[in-house]
């Protein structure tokens, strides 16, 4: 969520800011009246009970009664009002705060204006494109072939987006997810295991609602939210905190399944395992001060991409333009794997500062240690990363002529001896 003191002393800077993400800055004049209307009802109100204080010391030393009696009746008629005030104050400062929760984070400067993805800038590949002397597999072809990936049974099981892995295939997807919070922990982040489900209060906080309500799956009953990432509940631990300056940054990892309601077509983008309702993904997040917010991201950038090397993927790091860059997010960058058989890159991971956006919403402050006054810290997130599509990559790089797939070294300590998948 914006400062709302940027709207007082800065407005054009969001008007600019909504104009790079494509969208109508009219809700900023909005804001800006609603807050003057709210700043002119606080100060009638604190005029109101000052005079209420003041008349009620003095008729305390009446001594006609009709006169005490005349202030007693102005008096509640200026309480009436006061409540009337109060309740409006009340209504003014909901509907204040939807129009603040609704307006997206400011880009950095450096972000790149574009339309959508493809305007993202690609910074650097690290790595070659495979080469195999025989047409390489698509995973859709390769996993049903050898028994590891079976759609018709996810289909069977809850529809359309969902497939089921099983042995090697089960294992494997295993074994990445263990190996991968083993390296970010030697990278230096701690690890946690959150709840798959949060209050709708964890939502709001890490910036989820009310924007993406539609694309969230919520139990209605017990009005519990399922995570779309471990982002959400990683936010949520902290919220309503305050944190000494001596214990940020804080590195935190994180394993859960996701749930998304993907609004998708059909077509090249959605075939096989490559975007479902359902996935698993490491997180990684960050608390840290403001200063150092753009070290940090960098160093994530740096862990995230360890990851796709120490895998042997090639792969390449992009800047997200301001027509991709998320609601939340202030400046962001995407980690993308080669996938031989379906010749295309996938996103394994965006990185991203989200400067003080979230740690507003969910009032997470920082102690600083020179004794000043408590601050905002920032927040960072990143996948670490994310599957099926590390999987489909693995998958399809490391396939052999004869439809078999060898495990990449790293795994191999977690796949119990297996060293290549065969039918």
């Amino acid at each position: 969520m914006l400062d709302i003191k940027l709207f007082r002393e800065n407005p054009e800077l969001i008007r600019e800011s909504l104009q790079k993400r494509h969208m109508d800055p009219a809700p900023v004049d909005e804001i800006i009246a609603l807050d003057e209307k709210r700043r002119a009802i606080i100060l009638d109100v604190e005029n109101k009970k000052a005079e209420r204080n003041a008349v009620s010391k003095e008729i305390g030393r009446m001594k006609d009664k009709d006169e005490r009696e005349a202030k007693i009746s102005a008096m509640r008629k200026l309480g009436d009002a006061i409540t009337a005030l109060d309740e409006e104050l009340k209504n003014l400062e909901s509907v204040l705060t939807d129009q603040l929760a609704s307006l997206p984070n400011i880009p950095d400067p450096d972000v790149p204006i574009g339309l959508d993805d493809k305007d993202n800038v690609v910074l650097r590949t690290i790595g070659e494109i495979p080469q195999f002397d025989f047409e390489p597999k698509p995973h859709w072809d390769l996993g049903p072939e050898l028994g590891i990936v079976d759609f018709e049974a996810g289909v069977k099981l809850a529809g359309t987006r969902y497939y089921v892995l099983e042995g090697a295939g089960a294992r494997l997807e295993r074994a990445l997810i263990f190996w991968m919070l083993d390296l970010h922990i030697r990278q230096g982040y701690r690890e946690y295991y959150p709840p798959w489900m949060v209050r709708e209060e964890v939502m709001f906080a890490s910036g989820q609602l009310p924007k993406f309500a539609d694309n969230l799956y919520h139990d209605h009953e017990e009005d519990y939210w399922w995570v779309p990432t471990a982002e959400v509940p990683l936010t949520g631990i902290m919220m309503g905190e305050v944190i000494d300056e001596a214990n940020l940054p804080m590195n935190m990892t994180a394993y859960t399944a996701c749930f998304r309601r993907e609004k998708m077509s059909a077509g090249r983008d959605v075939r096989g395992m490559k975007r479902g309702h359902q996935f698993d993904k490491v997180e990684m997040y960050k608390y840290c001060l403001p200063e150092n917010a753009e070290a940090e991201l960098d160093r994530m950038v740096k862990d995230a991409a360890a990851t796709c090397a120490e895998l042997g993927l090639t792969y390449r790091i992009l800047l997200q333009s301001t027509g991709d860059l998320s609601f939340g997010s202030h400046k962001t960058y995407d980690i993308e794997v080669w996938a031989p058989g379906c010749q295309e890159w996938l996103e394994v991971s965006s990185i991203s500062n989200i400067g003080q956006f979230q740690a507003r919403r969910a009032n997470i402050k920082y102690r600083p240690s020179d004794g000043s006054a408590l601050q905002f810290v920032n927040t960072l997130n990143g996948s670490g990363l994310g599957l099926p599509r590390t999987l489909i990559a693995v998958m399809e790089t490391y396939q052999q002529a004869d439809g078999s797939i060898r495990i990449p070294e790293v795994l191999k300590p977690l796949m119990g001896g297996i060293e290549v998948i065969r039918k």
